[in-house]
């Protein structure tokens, strides 16, 4: 089924009516939790406080803060689950462990730093791409993210921030899905593998491909010998969009799609139906907006793909679902994923005159 953890939430909040004036201005003012997170990892407070958890006088000498802020800094990020506080002392919460510790696998603090920028200046052009259709900086041909892939120290942080996202994803695509029944799978897009090395160590019987661009195989090569799974994980470069796709059992599109026209989308989607094998899947994954377009989280991920993709934004399971039956897949149901992503799964049907699939 399609993820609806969001629109629950999003139903329940959308129930109780705005009555007081200070809570439309603070839906105006949500940028202050932006902020608020930025200047802790501009501060480094994740990292001091993975050193040493602290009072709020021991982090104003360690942190070279002034009094007159710093307890209603802490307690505000406290408060919206960024660190935790016991008596007087202060430390991580288990999501800045996990995400905002530098050097550690599933950082996002670089990332979030490199794309608040590009993305602050995005959303401030809304107005204009509403009435236009264009992406922020589209018409003079400066379209922001193009130069994450042009800089070597922003595509690692942007390769961290995607490892993050993959890292979540993979363990429970991995359990929510029989993978027992195949051999073999192709990530497209898949970036450096992070993805495609969880499957492969949830599943020794499997091989995997990874396919992207050229880019990418120094990274690819060093995450696959990270986890061991070198033997098994074959990195193709190329271009998805005019290069032949890899034949394989199941082919995965995970954050791919959105960035892409809806007839790109389409073509995809049947071409990876001519590759996998009789039997076989194809599987997409985005942070798709619910059938009932009530989640408004996804749905500001839709117009942030928007204002940063001259073709790009977020669409639904039954959207998806259209374009797999257009391609001739058989819908095998919707899987919630985390990221705030669903996956679709099509299934490849056997005709009798191919008898049994997967059988190689």
């Amino acid at each position: 089924m399609a993820n609806t953890g969001d629109n629950e939430s999003v139903s329940d909040a959308a129930s109780s009516a705005l009555d007081d004036p200070f809570d439309v201005m603070l839906i105006g003012w949500s940028f202050v939790r932006s902020k608020l997170l930025m200047a802790a990892v501009e501060l480094n407070l994740f990292e001091e406080l993975r050193k040493e958890p602290g009072t709020v006088s021991q982090l104003m000498t360690r942190l070279d803060l002034n009094e007159r802020g710093a307890r209603d800094f802490l307690d505000a990020l406290t408060a919206l689950g960024l660190i935790e506080r016991t008596g007087d002392v202060y430390r991580n919460s288990p999501a800045a462990a996990r995400h905002l510790i530098p050097g550690q696998q599933g950082y996002v603090g670089g990332f979030l730093a490199m794309t608040t920028e590009f993305m602050g200046a995005g959303w401030e052009s809304l107005t204009a791409m509403l009435r236009t259709g264009k992406a922020h900086g589209q018409e003079s041909g400066a379209v922001p993210f193009a130069k994450v892939f042009r800089d070597p120290t922003l595509l690692r942080q942007f390769l961290s921030a995607m490892d993050a996202l993959n890292g979540a994803i993979g363990g429970v695509l991995a359990q929510s899905f029989n993978w027992s029944e195949y051999t073999s799978f192709a990530d497209i897009g898949g970036a450096r593998g992070n993805l495609a090395a969880q499957l492969l160590q949830a599943y020794p019987h499997l091989r995997g491909i990874v396919f992207d661009r050229p880019a990418m195989r120094q990274f690819a090569d060093e995450l696959a010998a990270a986890n061991g799974v070198s033997s098994r994980l074959t990195f193709h470069g190329g271009d998805f969009f005019t290069d032949e796709l890899p034949a394989a059992d199941i082919i995965i599109f995970g954050n791919v799609l959105h960035d892409c026209p809806v007839e790109a989308r389409r073509e995809l989607i049947q071409r990876a139906h001519d590759k996998v094998s009789p039997g076989g899947a194809v599987i997409v994954y985005d942070p798709m907006i619910d059938d009932e377009r009530l989640g408004a989280d996804n749905l500001l991920l839709s117009l942030s793909m928007m204002l940063q993709s001259p073709a790009g934004n977020e669409y639904t399971p039954a959207d998806c679902q259209e374009w797999m039956r257009a391609a001739g897949l058989e819908i095998a149901g919707a899987i919630p994923l985390p990221a705030h992503a669903t996956a679709v799964i099509g299934r490849k049907p056997v005709s009798r005159a191919e008898g049994s699939p997967l059988s190689a």
